[in-house]
This record gives C-alpha cells, structure tokens and sequence, in this order.
C-alpha cells in the first residue's frame, strides 16, 4: 500500500484525485499541500513513496519542487498531474515517472499507479544482475521495464530511444519496445562511447546514424538505418558534429 502526497492549490481537483486514488485500492494514506513549502514540510513529516504534482501553483511552479527532489536521498517519485499538455517533455526531464492531464480519467490514474509500482519492485532478472554487478555495457544487454516483464535488448541493435507521444520507446532494427524506464535511467545504462543525447527527447546511437540534415536555425534531422528521423537541437548540435566529425 502507497502513501501520496497531492501538491495542488485547487481543492476541487484535490478531492477529485483523492476519490480516484482511493478506489485504485492501492492508497492507504493521502496527504495535500496546497503550496510548495506546504509540500515540502508535508514531505519531511510524512515521508510519501509518490507524489501527485501539478505544475501551475499559485506561489510557483511544480518544476521547483522536483528540481529539489533531485537532490534529496530517496526522494518520492512524481507524477505530474495537471491540465496543461506543453509541459510533458520536460516533467520527464526531472524524472517524473508519468504526467496525467486534468479532467482526471480513472482509468489513467490506475494505470500511472500500476505503472509507479512497477518501477519501484525490481524484476528477479534485474535483482540477479544487480547482484553480480554486471552492467549494461558489460553484458552488451539493456534490460528495460516491458508491461509486466523484463525485456533484455541487444544494446548494438539499439537505433535510439525517444520520448514519443508521453511514453519513452526504444527502437532497435526490428522492434520497437515502450517502457516505464524513464530517459534519465536509460541514458545512465546506455554506453557512452556509442550513445549520445541529440535533443531533450532523443539519445541516438551513433554508430547507427545514415545522414545528418541541415534543417532550420542550426539544427538538424539525422537518418537513421532504418530511415526513420530524429530532430538534433541546437542545445546538442555542436557536440554531435564534433564527435561525428563534420
């Protein structure tokens, strides 16, 4: 059973995700906070395993409360709850583990609930890894989080991983996976020597890299093996092109 923390500073949407994570059967304390430092103290008395956080409070951003929890030891894991749909690329950008849109759907808050308790109960596959202290680089595997399972992918077969439509999706030659890891946890995983970060939303691996495309304002499109595109920014541009040697 969970305990929650809901930092929102409407108390009508506080009380509808109150009813709904109730009847997920899965909460067994919910707290609020209606402001940041209300959240924060609420944090250290309680010591919540997740947080409901919308981004838009009155005195700040719920970006700010997540920038901190970077920084904590065993911080609470964040799903951003909100009515605003812009901010998803970067909610994932702090880690949060899903990002829900308001009028809440039971349905979806089930399904962020199932999705957090995953994350937080390691495989025996990833349990046995761990153990024998093999990393992803030394075993030429990645495991990653597939529904109910641990999936071990090829990490050479890997053409990029991507934060497409709000779900993070590896892509490898043949097949395409959509897991729970969050990019943060893959990029961490993920062989430096051959993987790169090209954009807020995209870590290719170079080695599978076919063309680079000027686009607009010193940006560029790459093609991948199989064709497909990913966008390079103009945050990552330089780098790349030093590393690739263009």
């Amino acid at each position: 059973m969970l305990r929650v923390l809901i930092v929102d500073d409407e108390m009508l949407a506080r009380d509808e995700l109150k009813y709904l994570l109730h009847r997920t059967k899965e909460v067994d304390f919910i707290e609020e906070a209606e402001s940041i430092e209300e959240a924060l103290d609420k944090m250290m008395d309680e010591k919540p395993d997740l947080l409901f956080l919308d981004i838009q409070l009155s005195d700040d951003s719920g970006f700010d409360i997540a920038k901190r929890l970077k920084k904590m030891k065993n911080p609470p894991a964040i799903i951003f709850a909100t009515a605003y749909d812009q901010y998803a690329l970067q909610a994932f950008e702090v880690d949060a583990i899903d990002y829900i849109l308001k009028p809440f759907d039971e349905e979806r808050v089930v399904q962020a609930i199932h999705k957090y308790k995953k994350m937080r109960v390691p495989h025996p596959a990833v349990k046995e890894e761990e153990s024998i202290g093999e990393s992803s680089s030394q075993t030429g595997k990645l495991a990653i989080s597939v529904d109910d399972s641990i999936v071990l992918v090829n990490i050479k077969d890997i053409l990029f991983v991507g934060l497409i439509e709000g779900e993070v999706t590896i892509q490898t030659i043949t097949e395409s996976y959509h897991t729970a890891d969050t990019l943060a946890m893959l990029e961490k995983k993920l062989p430096s020597q051959s993987f790169s970060r090209v954009h807020r939303g995209y870590i290719v691996n170079v080695d599978h890299i076919s063309e680079v495309q000027p686009w607009f304002n010193s940006t560029y499109n790459l093609v991948m093996k199989n064709d497909e595109r990913v966008p390079v920014s103009r945050t990552y541009a330089k780098e790349l092109k030093k590393r690739l040697g263009i």
